[in-house]
């Protein structure tokens, strides 16, 4: 199964987060992604403004495991909860700590830190999102409960290692694991107080307010006992040291969860037999030429000689055609990069991607059906016609690898593609136009209109048998990206 969220991640780059889950059945699951990207003709984007290279400076990929699926109450309750695994290897660093060992309870606390911050977000989108609105105030105070009911079990746990045998080093793995949720707590409930001020919980605000500021003034009070940074409204400085520390956290929680990622281009050897059958038909050409000549007209004759510089002259000409056929043959049949993706050294699979600038008439006609131009976009394009590149997308995962890299459910791995669209901003107009009115005095006025240009892409995904087709419609002019928007 594939299933994509997409988003504005900064003013002018979005961000797709694909999501490739495996078939436990299946010895190695694969899947096809193709993104068809429409683009204005008035930004002048084509094969000769937009090369290959230049695709691939404006996107980036992250690859990482899909951090494992519990609930909250689950993080904590059981031998298979997060928290008895983490207690386990506490115990065993406090008791031995070797290299193995701490690397292990290293592990366990990225693990569960990472499982938080998941079980948070499903949680808080269950019940802002779908639960029933009666139901609301019943669930987010048992939220409350559950969050505070994780933090102090795994705070609980810190006299297990405060031994002589530990390290100050390795003790403040289970800090960072601490301010980590901590700043990630306070993150998510005040995300809530701001969601409240919306009219929709109006009957939510009051009640919920004060407990959600009686739990927050608790971990204030928590920070300051533990000296942890906090946000300081008369000085910036500290508030972008601040800044810098919620992204080292999150970067550290998070990189057991990132893959070990090898690129190397696709097809190299079959190019290189490819280009030495070029140059070989090139000199057989050649050759040909001068030994017909030579027994024609025998050695050193001038029809012999003008009949070698012309060989010569073709020869290269010929080279360089027939380099030219074999790559357009490849570009069907292989990809641009192959990255291998590992866990400990042990590979669990791979993806392929490629770029290429495509013809209107070879673009599936359920993809350009998905696309659905306007009247007046239709018209306008047998002149003026969009320009449409694929960026096709390749991906096994071996299940079996998978299943032995953790001793954690891990469903398949994500994809977090960031493509920024500043290449395409170039030869935009000015984001703000005249408009002209007739006001209430009867006299003209004029106001400003916002000039907005539209990429339309189009996903189509294959998972297994399965094919999907999504579109988004991405507005934005030079002042960045304004909206991104999945139309029906």
């Amino acid at each position: 199964m594939i299933n994509v969220q997409t988003k504005i991640h900064d003013k002018f780059t979005l961000e797709f987060k694909v999501s490739f889950k495996g078939k436990r059945q299946l010895k190695a699951n694969n899947f096809a992604l193709n993104t068809w990207v429409f683009i204005p003709h008035s930004l002048d984007i084509n094969p000769r403004t937009y090369t290959r290279t230049d695709f691939y400076k404006d996107i980036r990929t992250n690859v990482r495991l899909i951090t494992p699926v519990f609930l909250l109450r689950d993080i904590i309750h059981g031998e298979k909860s997060p928290l008895f695994k983490l207690k386990q290897t506490m115990e065993e660093v406090a008791s031995a700590p070797t290299e193995t060992n701490v690397a292990e309870y290293e592990y366990q606390i990225k693990m569960f830190a990472a499982i938080y911050k998941s079980a948070i977000r499903d949680q808080l989108r269950y019940i802002f999102q779908s639960a029933d609105a009666s139901d609301r105030f019943t669930l987010t105070a048992h939220f409350l409960d559950e969050i505070g009911e994780i933090l102090g079990k795994y705070r609980s746990l810190a006299k297990i290692i405060q031994a002589h045998t530990v390290t100050q080093e390795n003790y403040n793995y289970f800090l960072f694991g601490d301010e980590f949720m901590l700043n990630l707590t306070e993150k998510e409930l005040f995300a809530i107080l701001d969601k409240l001020k919306n009219p929709e919980f109006e009957l939510l605000k009051q009640p919920l307010s004060d407990i959600i500021l009686g739990f927050l003034d608790k971990e204030k009070e928590y920070k300051s006992e533990h000296n942890y940074q906090q946000v300081d409204p008369a000085c910036d400085s500290k508030n972008s040291e601040l800044i810098f520390r919620f992204g080292a956290l999150k970067k550290y929680i998070e990189s057991d969860l990132f893959l070990n990622a090898r690129m190397k281009r696709d097809g190299v050897i079959v190019e290189q037999v490819y280009y030495s059958m070029a140059a070989g038909l090139s000199m057989i050409f050649a050759t040909g030429i001068a030994f017909s000549f030579q027994q024609a007209y025998g050695n050193f004759t001038m029809p012999l000689f003008v009949a070698l510089v012309v060989s010569y002259m073709l020869k290269d000409r010929i080279k360089d055609l027939m380099r030219f056929y074999f790559a357009h043959k490849m570009s069907g049949k292989y990809y641009d990069n192959k990255t291998t993706f590992s866990v400990k050294d042990k590979e669990i699979g791979w993806s392929k991607e490629g770029f290429d600038f495509i013809p209107e008439m070879n673009v599936p006609k359920q993809v350009l059906v998905t696309r659905n131009r306007l009247p007046i976009i239709q018209a306008d394009n047998r002149h003026a016609k969009e320009k449409i590149f694929l960026y096709k997308k390749i991906v096994q995962i071996k299940r079996v690898e998978l299943d032995r890299s953790s001793d954690y459910n891990i469903e398949g791995i994500v994809e977090i593609i960031r493509y920024n669209v500043s290449s395409f901003m170039k030869k935009m107009d000015n984001p703000e136009v005249p408009l002209y009115v007739i006001d209430q005095d009867n006299h003209a006025s004029r106001i400003m209109g916002t000039k907005l240009y539209f990429l339309n892409i189009v996903l189509q995904y294959k998972p297994d048998d399965e094919e999907q087709v999504i579109r988004y419609r991405i507005a934005f002019n030079r002042e960045g990206i304004k909206s991104v928007t999945k139309m029906n």
